[in-house]
Parts: C-alpha cells; sequence; structure tokens
C-alpha cells in the first residue's frame, strides 16, 4: 500500500511539474470584478478556463502557445446560475453541460439544446465541460453552438471596456452586454472574443410557449464520443397546420456555425408536407458549404446525409409543437 501511495504522489507530483510549463500562475476568482481585475493585472498571457476538457489537451498537445495565467471561473456565482429571467431562460457560461441536460428548465423551454448537450463526449466530459466552453472554443459543428444558434440565443459578455448602449449593465470594473449569438464567431476556432478582456458571463433565450418546440439530430461515426459528421437543429412555432416560424442551424457548413435561411423562408408560412420538405431541402443545399475533413467526412458525403438528417430533425420538431 505505501508503495502505491509513493507511486501515486510521484505521478501527481510529475504531473504537475510538467503542467507548469504551460502555465506559471493560477488564479480562481470568486466573483465578476475579481475576474476583471485579474484581467487588468495578472500576469499576460491569460486565459479563462472552466472545465478545461479542450484547454489542457491544447495546452498538452502544443495546439496552444503557453499562456502565464490560469483564470478559474467555476467559483463565481454569475457564471454557474441556471434561471428564469423574465421572458428568458438564462445558462450561465460555467454550467456543466450534464447539468443543462438534465435540468428541468433546458429541458421544457430548449429541448434542442439538451439534446445536444447530452451528446457531448462522454459522461466523464459531460460532466465537467462547460457550455461557455463549448462555444468559446469557436467550432463551426459544436453540438451546443448549433443548438444554442437554432434557439435564437443571446450571449452576455463582460469586458474591461467597451461601447455604452442602453442594454449594457456598468460593473464597478467591467460593462457587461449582451450580443447576438452569431456575434461570437470569426471563423474556424476564432472567437470575437478580445482574449484576457472580455469573458462568457452566460446565454439568454426566449421561453417556449404554447405550440413552440426544437429538435437536435447529429450523424456521427459509431465510437460513442466521436465528433459529429454533420448536425442539425431545428426550432418551430407551429399554427394548427402551419409553420408559423422557424430557425435551422446545421454543421458544419463554412467557417462559422450555419444558419439555413434560406430553407426556412421556403418553410414559413406554410403546411408541411414532402413536397414542401423536398424544397426546403433543395433551398438548404444551394447554401450550404460543406467540407472535406480528411478525420470525418468528405463534401460530397455530407451533401449525400444531410437530407435525411434535416427531415428527420425538422419532423421531430414539428410533432413536438403539435
Amino acid at each position: 500500500m505505501r508503495g502505491q501511495e509513493k507511486s501515486s504522489q510521484h505521478f501527481v507530483s510529475f504531473a504537475l511539474t510538467k503542467k507548469m510549463t504551460h502555465w506559471q500562475n493560477y488564479l480562481k476568482p470568486k466573483t465578476l470584478d475579481e475576474a476583471m481585475d485579474a484581467f487588468a493585472n495578472a500576469p499576460r498571457p491569460i486565459i479563462p478556463i472552466a472545465g478545461g476538457t479542450d484547454l489542457l489537451l491544447d495546452l498538452e498537445q502544443g495546439r496552444h502557445s503557453p499562456v502565464q495565467t490560469l483564470l478559474d471561473v467555476t467559483s463565481i456565482r454569475e457564471l454557474t446560475l441556471l434561471e428564469q429571467r423574465g421572458d428568458e431562460l438564462f445558462i450561465g457560461a460555467a454550467i456543466p453541460v450534464n447539468r443543462v441536460a438534465l435540468d428541468p428548465l433546458p429541458v421544457r423551454h430548449a429541448e434542442a439544446l439538451t439534446e445536444a448537450c447530452d451528446l457531448i463526449a462522454g459522461p466523464q466530459v459531460r460532466n465537467v465541460a462547460t457550455l461557455g466552453g463549448n462555444v468559446a472554443h469557436a467550432l463551426p459543428a459544436a453540438d451546443g453552438t448549433i443548438a444554442l444558434l437554432a434557439l435564437d440565443a443571446q450571449a452576455e459578455i463582460i469586458a474591461l471596456s467597451g461601447a455604452t448602449s442602453d442594454n449594457e449593465e456598468r460593473r464597478r470594473s467591467g460593462v457587461a452586454r449582451k450580443i447576438p449569438f452569431k456575434d461570437l464567431f470569426l471563423g474556424p476556432g476564432k472567437s470575437s472574443l478580445k482574449h484576457g478582456e472580455e469573458l462568457i458571463v452566460g446565454f439568454y433565450l426566449p421561453l417556449s410557449t404554447s405550440h413552440q418546440a426544437s429538435c437536435f439530430k447529429r450523424i456521427m461515426r459509431p465510437q460513442g464520443v466521436a465528433l459529429p459528421i454533420l448536425n442539425c437543429a431545428v426550432w418551430l412555432e407551429r399554427e394548427n397546420n402551419t409553420i408559423k416560424d422557424i430557425r435551422i442551424a446545421v454543421g458544419p457548413s463554412g467557417g462559422t456555425p450555419f444558419r439555413a435561411t434560406q430553407a426556412e423562408d421556403t418553410l414559413r408560412g406554410k403546411s408541411l408536407s414532402i413536397k414542401l420538405i423536398e424544397s426546403a431541402t433543395e433551398a438548404l443545399l444551394a447554401q450550404t458549404q460543406f467540407r472535406t475533413s480528411a478525420r470525418r467526412a468528405s463534401a460530397d458525403y455530407r451533401q449525400h446525409i444531410v437530407s435525411g438528417l434535416f427531415e428527420d430533425t425538422l419532423e421531430s420538431a414539428w410533432e413536438r409543437a403539435g
């Protein structure tokens, strides 16, 4: 037993020594003011960390340059709240995706998001990976990102400095503002957040009302934790047998998360039928820009399978809204 303890202690010591080559300072603020103070004064480069399921691997495998300071945001109360605020649902950026998948509020008001979160990696990863991290990684087919796009989310950002529009709430050492969710993305792996100056606080989603529903589905390789070959989220509002309103997100199509607006225009205000779905699929295919990935799938293969995925997701949302 003592030999096992020594071996375990040696392993922990070795792991910590190895990680010190990737960062030198580790801070864990309790409030947003403390986080902003760290952004202003801590040694740079500085980067936020929550679950770390992507960031730590990137640091270990050399896909991210070494940082001076890691800023652990998991103890900041505002980033760990999940609650109804008026006619919106607020989901803190540091909430583990497994909690999002199981909590009654998103289950009721954001079905697509709970289904997406339930498919991210495996159970152990979902217990620590956060929704904010899934978004901040800025991948065009991240499951949580595609669902949030279809659900018309807004992101709350806090920054050291910024514009002063009417919807901003000033804090002692930072300015908080809401932005459209799509404005977070510039390209594959490229977020619009200013590194070391801005932090995602959380996401606002409209509450579902009668005859509104959503759905998320994806196609992946057989192994359970594989990245998606293709994913799709649909939110719609139904009025009797008519699609009153609809939002469709598909990934990956292009360098940023993609809304299939032409397919939405084809479906909006019409009664769902096989012929209408075919027309909407043609509109979706005309707008998508599928890419070939050596590890996932070719653009041609994605072009071939998207129609079935889109039809299944659309019909599920339609039935739920009824």
